[in-house]
Formats: structure tokens, C-alpha cells, sequence
């Protein structure tokens, strides 16, 4: 069973989510800000993460970044959530590489597509 981690400090988008891809096949953890996603990454690093960007404490692109710069012992696709679209607002995501944004609001439907076409190119690539 695939593992996706969903970092959102809005319950219900999470909720949503999951309800949604665990009726696909998933396994899917929810964390509500980027400590306590990487709390859930260290102790087991999911197959795929989708994070919202603006959350208290420590939002989706400090997450993103100490990703990168710490890079978990199995790494694995990210997905960022955002209402913010304007180009600039994406350029860190671009430095990093190998991030991908789903506009808001992103339906499940589309959420499980992009999720299938991230892992089909995920084993492509192994």
C-alpha cells in the first residue's frame, strides 16, 4: 500500500484527502504543520507528501527546504497546495527542484490522478 503524507493545518482539507485516497488504495498520514511532518518523516518517509504552503509554526516551504538540505534516507515526491500563484511567490520551488503545485482549490479526483502519474515516473525512473 502506497503511504502519502498530507501537511495541511486545515482539518478538513485533510480530511477530504484522505477520505477520498484511501478509497484508491492509500495509506495516508496527516500532519498539521512541517515539525510535526517531519516528525512522521523520520520515523517512516512516506511515498509521496502533498503540503500546504502557509501553516503556523513552520509552513511548506521552510518544510520543503530542510528537506533538501537533509534529505530523508528514502527520498519521495512532493506536492505543494497553494492559492498563491503567482510566479514569484514559486521561484524558491524551482531552486530546490523536483516540487511540483497543485493550484486551490484541487479536487480529490485530480489530487489521485497526479498521484498516479507521480508514481508511475517515480518507478520509470528507478
Amino acid at each position: 500500500m502506497k503511504r502519502l503524507l498530507v501537511v495541511d493545518d486545515e482539518p478538513h482539507v485533510a480530511r477530504v484527502l484522505r477520505v477520498s485516497l484511501v478509497k484508491d488504495g492509500w495509506s495516508v498520514e496527516v500532519a498539521c504543520n512541517g515539525h510535526e511532518a517531519l516528525q512522521a518523516i523520520a520515523a517512516n518517509p512516506p511515498d509521496v507528501m502533498i503540503t500546504d504552503i502557509q501553516m503556523p509554526g513552520m509552513g511548506g516551504e521552510e518544510l520543503c527546504r530542510q528537506l533538501r538540505s537533509t534529505p530523508p534516507a528514502r527520498p519521495f515526491p512532493i506536492l505543494v497546495m497553494t492559492s498563491m500563484t503567482a510566479r514569484d511567490q514559486r521561484s524558491w520551488a524551482q531552486e530546490l527542484g523536483g516540487i511540483e503545485f497543485l493550484e486551490k482549490p484541487v479536487s480529490p479526483r485530480r489530487v489521485a490522478t497526479i498521484l498516479t502519474q507521480l508514481l508511475a515516473r517515480e518507478n520509470n525512473n528507478a
